[in-house]
């Protein structure tokens, strides 16, 4: 409020003056607070500390303090849409994207040969270390995603892209290896990906200094 004009309020015509000096001083003291929302509201632009009550307010059930910023942004972010589309492949994707993988789902109809009704297979990929904490969390997520009826199997895939140089051999493209649930330790390190691998090669000789 720029000046002292009495405004519309919520008191009663019998409040006494100290009642009306008080509404107007707060009244004042409050139009100097910039209003927080809608970033407050936005999982990408709402201060990190806020992020929990902000996924408390959406109905997250599996959360970590431990988890990168990324993630619980990105687990806000996917918590309506999930919630609104429970049962469908989008919200088992979304259930996924949430820790940072990419999903492929793939429905009993779908498979050959095809498998129980009303399973699915989902294959996750991610470029980050993988490990038995982060694919029990995935179990539940997709457990809150998918319908009562569904059962699902779940397999992870490493990928790293780019060149990567081991001795004098140079490998390009794309590497990828697919492994059942979960490796205890696992991490996407280069060894990883040797055993599976498909991948050219370009050969190059290294002379010593001088010769």
């Amino acid at each position: 409020m720029s000046d002292d004009t009495p405004r519309p309020g919520l008191l009663p015509v019998n409040s006494s003056p100290l009642e009306r000096a008080l509404d107007l001083g707060f009244a004042q003291l409050l139009e100097r607070i910039d209003p927080p929302f809608p970033e407050l509201m936005n999982p990408q632009e709402t201060p990190l500390a806020f992020l929990p009550y902000l996924a408390a307010d959406r109905g997250v059930k599996e959360w970590s303090t431990e988890a990168v910023e990324a993630e619980k942004r990105l687990t806000v972010e996917f918590a309506w849409p999930t919630a609104r589309q429970a049962g469908t492949r989008t919200a088992l994707e979304n259930a996924a994207k949430g820790l940072q993988l990419r999903p492929q789902i793939r429905a009993w109809y779908e498979q050959t040969p095809p498998g129980p009704p009303y399973s699915f297979s989902v294959r996750a990929f991610t470029e980050q270390p993988y490990s038995e904490t982060i694919d029990a969390r995935l179990d539940r997520r997709l457990a809150d995603a998918k319908s009562e009826r569904d059962t699902f199997t779940v397999s992870v895939g490493l990928s790293a892209f780019g060149r990567h140089v081991i001795g004098a051999a140079t490998l390009c493209g794309e590497l990828t290896t697919v492994y059942p649930i979960v490796i205890e330790g696992l991490e996407a390190s280069g060894q990883a990906f040797m055993a599976a691998a498909l991948y050219t090669v370009e050969t190059s000789t290294i002379y010593p200094q001088g010769s």
